[in-house]
């Protein structure tokens, strides 16, 4: 009996196979020659399972001409489970390509709109757009009654006895996602007719022209204006007609900041229109700029142009560089532009070279000129460059800097292979190698010069000298953690022999923390005098716990001036190894020992406030 079910559904999955791939396509053919092939009952039988997976290329470019039915079956078959585009894996972009030619889904909106219109007592305007405009929401009902042969009828039962919450098919017609309303969804509440204001502005914004699905983005930044009084709103949207604004206008505006509805005339809005008009741009020049997708902030626009006033731009000609380039006041509402004025300004650029430069402006964004200039910037102060140098480069490169989006330099100096250093004298040398250091670009490694390749030569024979392998693992980890020229090294080698150590424990030392050996001898001789002298610590500490070399003399006299005073009062012991004072973080060590006094705390912050570091 088993098998004579899954004979019966296998031969159903190749009648729908038939049904669905066309005679003419090559690709097909090849797939139902293989289920056949392959099916129940030949000699060849190597699983049905090896046909379907054949077939799901072929579906994955094919999902939009599937039916819900037939979409339904191979959802259901367990061998196509976790095929794209199938069953309950369809994506609400997917679902709203896939409605259009779905009767169902037809069917679903028809019972959804007489469900709000006839049932809840919506206007039917309302309802129609709601139902239409809500293909997420549709779809999850839908799947609620999917195996019910009349749709429709199922549809209607459902709804009968399963109110639905009407805020989340009303939220979704006006623009919203799922993840943006649901944080909106009013507690406790279910039907629309429960807050009467909501639909009664909510009409009143589509009567003035307001676009239904932009709606959403003004209950999201101005909820407070749909609970508005009958009538408030209406008059709020004339009172800015009233200020010389065409209605075309008006509709941009509050749908872009929805905030200017809120509350009395916004003062700063009616400022900047004031502003505009003394610099030549007529009142309705911002409704023609404007983006509905982003919000404005009045205040910071006012105070761009208060900037370039005080800087002695002739109004008129502002006038002509903010019609010429909008994006100089919208962007960002002139945050873009003030950022990188004031950065140019730090840099010593005169005002009229910044006028000069806004007014030959190139194609690009104002925000990404800002934002790639800023990028340069930062760059050329990761990589240490002087601070004279950067402002050179600042005044005299600005166009080409802004032009160009800089990759990280740890990228840069990755892949030329080069050290800050050098970084920094090629592009003094040449600041239009920036240029080919930008996002989307290969950067090849530099040549090797002469002083590279020597001071490797002289880093290999200090190593050779101490014992290292020649190429070995060991010399190569070495090469990499050393810093300094050969001869340097020997030097800071033979220095701690001089003070007293053996030359063995000395590598020894080397193996356990390579990078003491970095630090130029005056450091290393201050810290060993403060170790040995100060501290009473003997030469053999050194070898036991070479990492303290590592640590500022400020860290390690801040802390056993704390430790002694704990020592003191009998709460420390006497006898304490160097390691254990000084590697643990403040975080531990405030728990170890300065936790052990209550007054300890507050000893411990006068003591790190007098020892300053260097």
């Amino acid at each position: 009996m088993m098998i004579h079910k899954k004979k019966l559904a296998n031969s159903c999955s190749l009648k729908w196979i038939s049904r669905v791939c066309p005679e003419n396509d090559t690709y097909s053919s090849k797939i139902q020659t293989c289920c056949q092939s392959h099916a129940p009952g030949t000699k060849r039988h190597l699983g049905y399972q090896r046909a379907l997976h054949a077939l799901k290329p072929f579906f994955a470019n094919r999902v939009s001409h599937i039916s819900l039915n037939d979409r339904v079956f191979l959802a259901k078959d367990p061998h196509l489970n976790g095929l794209r585009g199938f069953g309950s894996g369809i994506t609400p972009e997917d679902r709203q390509i896939l409605h259009p030619s779905n009767r169902n889904f037809a069917k679903a909106q028809a019972v959804l709109l007489d469900y709000l219109h006839s049932t809840r007592g919506i206007y039917f305007t309302d309802a129609e757009h709601i139902s239409k405009n809500c293909p997420i929401f549709v779809w999850r009902i839908l799947e609620k009654v999917e195996d019910e042969e009349e749709i429709g009828r199922a549809l209607v039962r459902y709804l009968r006895y399963h109110p639905i919450n009407e805020f989340e098919p009303f939220f979704e017609s006006i623009g919203l996602k799922p993840s943006e309303y649901i944080p909106l969804l009013p507690r406790e509440l279910m039907f629309l007719s429960d807050v009467e204001e909501l639909l009664n502005n909510y009409r009143d914004l589509c009567n003035y022209g307001i676009a239904r699905n932009k709606i959403g983005k003004m209950y999201k930044e101005a909820k407070d204006i749909f609970m508005y009084g009958p009538g408030l709103l209406k008059s709020k949207l004339q009172s800015y007609e009233q200020l010389g604004l065409r209605k075309y206008t008006v509709i941009k505006l509050v749908a872009s900041t929805p905030v200017l509805l809120l509350g009395d005339l916004n003062k700063e809005f009616v400022l900047l229109l004031k502003n505009l008009e003394e610099i030549g741009l007529p009142r309705d020049w911002i409704g023609g700029t404007v983006s509905e997708k982003n919000t404005c902030f009045w205040g910071k626009m006012l105070m761009l142009l208060k900037i370039f006033k005080d800087m002695g731009f002739d109004e008129k000609k502002l006038g002509t560089l903010i019609s010429k380039h909008p994006s100089f006041l919208l962007d960002g509402s002139g945050e873009a532009v003030f950022s990188v004025t004031c950065l140019l300004l730090k840099m010593g650029v005169s005002r009229k070279e910044i006028f000069f430069m806004f007014s030959e402006f190139p194609h690009l964004q104002v925000g990404c000129f800002a934002r790639n200039l800023r990028r340069a910037f930062e760059f050329l102060v990761e990589i240490e460059m002087d601070f004279e140098d950067i402002k050179e480069l600042i005044c005299h490169h600005k166009d080409t800097l802004g032009l160009v989006l800089m990759k990280k330099p740890t990228s840069i100096m990755s892949s030329l292979s080069s050290g800050k250093k050098r970084l920094c004298k090629i592009i003094t040398d040449d600041p239009h190698q920036m240029q080919k250091y930008a996002m989307g670009l290969k950067v090849p490694p530099l040549p090797s010069d002469d002083s590279i390749l020597k001071s490797i030569i002289e880093k290999k024979k200090f190593l050779s000298h101490l014992g290292f392998v020649e190429n070995s693992k060991e010399m190569k980890r070495a090469l990499e953690v050393f810093r300094g020229k050969g001869d340097e090294l020997q030097e800071r080698f033979d220095f701690f022999v001089r003070s007293g150590l053996n030359p063995s424990d000395v590598l020894d030392m080397l193996k356990r923390a390579p990078h003491i050996l970095n630090q130029k001898i005056e450091v290393l001789d201050e810290k060993l005098n403060f170790i040995i002298n100060n501290l009473g610590y003997p030469l053999s500490s050194l070898v036991r716990f070479p990492q303290c070399m590592s640590y500022t003399t400020e860290r390690v006299k801040r802390r056993h001036l704390m430790y002694d005073w704990l020592k003191e009062r009998g709460k420390a012991t006497t006898a304490l190894a160097l390691g254990s004072l000084i590697a643990c973080s403040d975080k531990m060590f405030i728990k170890r020992f300065v936790s052990l006094h209550p007054d300890g705390p507050k000893v411990w912050e006068n003591f790190k406030k007098s020892i300053i570091f260097k």
